[in-house]
């Protein structure tokens, strides 16, 4: 089973390596990390490099293509990665993607209708194509899969698990990330509070 993952200059690394952290532990998992050249990308914070092995244009069909969010701008402009989407999606058994990465699939249009999750940040943007923001932890629309931002990749993750293998595996795959969120502080969410994580986060 080949899941490629794509990797894009400003992206959101979590977005990536969250659902990588869980797929990754499947029996029969191929992993590829694509991107429009080969080499180092840095992500959004400027601090972390993550490499890219294969271009997008010389991939062949697989199974699951994973899109991460971040500063997903120029991904989204970026023919050759919309041209890969639309090729890969045409024969995969999910097309997911994480935050701002759903973003991304619907620039390639491979998002007919329905409802997308998403960074909360995008929740005006998304309607300009034709879609409407879900505010849900994890959509499904069809084979298409999308989580909202950020830590929700390891939450779908985790789902896909399950729907390539069974519910055991992925609580034994959860286990072993002793994936079991406690945070320090209650979740809060306020105008002062999206004011700071726009500036910060997004």
């Amino acid at each position: 089973m080949e899941i490629q993952i794509l990797l894009y200059d400003r992206m959101t690394a979590l977005d990536a390596i969250g659902p990588y952290e869980c797929l990754s532990r499947l029996d029969d998992a191929i992993i590829k990390m694509v991107g429009s050249t080969k080499g180092e990308i840095r992500t959004d914070t400027g601090f972390l490099g993550l490499t890219v092995d294969h271009s997008v244009n010389d991939v062949g069909p697989c199974d699951i293509i994973l899109l991460p969010g971040g500063d997903s701008r120029a991904a989204m402009a970026d023919e050759e990665i919309k041209s890969w989407i639309i090729r890969q999606h045409e024969t995969t058994r999910f097309t997911t993607s994480v935050c701002t990465g759903s973003l991304i699939l619907a620039a390639a249009g491979v998002i007919p209708n329905g409802k997308i999750a998403s960074h909360w940040g995008a929740e005006k943007i998304i309607p300009k194509f034709g879609l409407s923001y879900s505010g849900e932890r994890i959509t499904q629309n069809g084979k298409i899969i999308t989580a909202a931002g950020v830590s929700a990749g390891i939450d779908m993750g985790l789902w896909l698990c399950e729907a390539l293998s069974d519910r055991e595996m992925a609580q034994a795959i959860g286990l072993g990330l002793e994936y079991n969120p406690q945070p320090p502080h209650p979740y809060r969410d306020d105008d002062k509070l999206r004011e700071i994580a726009i500036k910060k986060v997004t």
